[in-house]
């Protein structure tokens, strides 16, 4: 089977062109901005900002559901965080279209993500196998912990979710004037905005949907591969200055939109330690990884992406544990 992989991933362009089944796009929330805001928020925490944030916060109809999340330290000197972008379906059901992995290592002063796509066909505890992201809309984080854990070997201590309303609001209040980003492609409406090929200054909206992006044959990899660029974007704004000024604002903007089960403590103790002595260039990986994958079409005719598990929870592991 892995070699039959490797033949497959000669072209991955061509691998997606092949794919039967029109995907829907979805309003995917840029979640890596959730963990950076959380340690930007430790920093400074003044009262008076913070409650204008709250006041824009609640403008939102609902507040943030608190999840069951059965994550457990290992006390190896590190914070590990699920990270999931969700929306609602029609009807109400709520969903996930970005999973990442932040883990932030106390000792070496490093941050690593680990981006993992939705498609990927996953064996779920206690139902049948589906793409990986059903996960959450069938048990919530705790499921989805549970299913990182089986397929990926992944096994994150804490969780935190962003919607996507609360990416915007975020955006627009650090950027006014827009995050500066060279938009690679002309892109259509269906995204909800119509951006062009260029350098442009993007708004909220415009950032989001720039990252979820993927009506083109690379499908998910290139989503992944924008949702890269715009963290490196993100990163250029909050390490400025004038970003910390405006923390607390943001802290209690992203105090209705997030849900978390990770303690003040341990983000006061993230935000310092990163901010003051951590390395700010945070590496990246993409699962699954190259060679490790094939399209499939599931037995409910739909595509997904069938992967080497073994190889990839080596890839991974290797990744998180690497000086």
């Amino acid at each position: 089977m892995e070699n039959n992989f490797k033949r497959k991933n000669s072209s991955r362009s061509e691998q997606h062109l092949k794919r039967g089944k029109k995907r829907r796009i979805r309003k995917l929330p840029f979640v890596i901005l959730a963990v950076i805001l959380l340690i930007v928020v430790a920093v400074i925490y003044c009262v008076s900002s913070y409650h204008k944030g709250l006041e824009v916060a609640k403008q939102h109809n609902e507040s943030p559901k608190i999840h069951k999340f059965n994550g457990v330290s290992k006390n190896d000197g590190k914070a590990t965080v699920l990270i999931l972008g969700t929306d609602l379906e029609d009807g109400g059901v709520s969903r996930t279209d970005s999973i990442m992995i932040a883990q932030y290592d106390y000792i070496k002063k490093d941050m690593k993500i680990v981006s993992i796509m939705r498609d990927i066909y996953a064996d779920i505890p206690g139902y049948n196998s589906y793409k990986i992201n059903t996960a959450y809309s069938l048990g919530g984080a705790e499921l989805m912990r549970k299913t990182l854990k089986e397929n990926l070997g992944i096994e994150p201590e804490y969780y935190a979710t962003l919607d996507f309303k609360g990416f915007e609001a975020m955006i627009d209040e650090l950027s006014p004037e827009g995050v500066p980003i060279d938009v690679e492609k002309d892109m259509s409406e269906k995204i909800g905005v119509s951006l062009k090929k260029g350098k442009h200054n993007l708004n909220g909206k415009e950032l989001l949907g720039y990252a979820r992006f993927r009506n083109d044959e690379e499908g998910d990899f290139g989503r992944v591969r924008r949702q890269q660029q715009v963290m490196s974007a993100l990163k250029q704004q909050l390490t400025d200055p004038s970003s910390i000024i405006k923390a607390p604002k943001l802290a209690g903007i992203m105090r209705g939109y997030v849900s978390t089960n990770m303690p003040d403590s341990a983000i006061y103790q993230t935000g310092l330690s990163f901010i003051i002595r951590g390395d700010k260039n945070i590496k990246t990986l993409s699962v699954p990884v190259e060679g490790s994958y094939e399209n499939i079409t599931t037995n409910d005719g739909g595509a997904a992406l069938g992967i080497d598990k073994k190889e990839n929870k080596k890839r991974i592991q290797k990744f998180l544990d690497e000086e």
